[in-house]
């Protein structure tokens, strides 16, 4: 490995499994031959980060932003050349973190609403499976919107099953019914005209598998293990 590769820093623990998922996904996604192929990954997996689900949703606790900075600074510090959020929702205090380090932030709404389009540009309606938090603070539509694109998320109980099944993936506790939510969603959006869809929510990419569905689907997990790999590897 040159000297001169960037080192990638990872605001993990939103939620820890989520942050191994795509810690796995970037060391696929690396063209190697050897250990020394890959690339330099900086964690901090801290679950102790103040719960998005609770101060978005349910109006309680405290802010992750103080948080999330912390880590960023301390990512910064040990040597991290770019920094990296897996955690969809996180990116609501992407703005606070991004101003308190001087290096480079990635966006995965940007990287996600960028992708899409340009795999599909006469696609004018993308479906959204990701916590109701993304949907309360219309989080991915200006992403989208630059693209001349609409979203859209599943019917009220849809999105309930669908959070719940989030709830179950943190806990390690989902069953095959809760399975199920994900692609009563996945037809609730084709429905409401959605061209394709995009998983949103890095525990529902720990079971992308499960997802069935004839529309296009991406997950926005691994277009930013895909973006790192190309950033580093060039």
């Amino acid at each position: 490995m040159s000297s001169k590769e960037m080192t990638v820093g990872i605001l993990g623990g939103m939620g820890p499994e989520a942050t191994v998922d795509l810690m796995r996904r970037i060391i696929k996604a690396t063209p190697a031959n050897d250990d020394a192929d890959h690339i330099r990954l900086l964690v901090d997996n801290d679950p102790k980060t103040p719960s998005r689900i609770q101060y978005l949703i349910e109006n309680k606790g405290k802010s992750p932003a103080p948080h999330m900075v912390k880590m960023a600074l301390g990512l910064e510090g040990g040597g991290a050349d770019i920094l990296v959020i897996p955690c969809n929702t996180a990116h609501m205090f992407y703005g606070e973190v991004s101003k308190a380090v001087s290096v480079p932030v990635l966006n995965i709404l940007e990287l996600s609403a960028e992708k899409i389009h340009r795999l599909y540009p006469d696609f004018k309606r993308v479906g959204i499976l990701g916590s109701s938090a993304l949907q309360i603070t219309q989080l991915y539509a200006p992403a989208f919107a630059a693209w001349g694109v609409d979203t859209v998320f599943p019917d009220n109980d849809r999105q309930e099953a669908l959070m719940a099944l989030i709830r179950a993936v943190k806990a390690n506790t989902h069953t095959k019914e809760m399975t199920d939510a994900f692609n009563l969603a996945a037809e609730d959006l084709e429905d409401q005209g959605a061209a394709c869809l995009l998983i949103a929510c890095t525990e529902l990419s720990v079971i992308a598998g499960k997802l069935k569905t004839g529309l296009p689907k991406l997950d926005a997990s691994q277009i930013l293990a895909e973006h790192i790999v190309e950033r580093v590897k060039g």
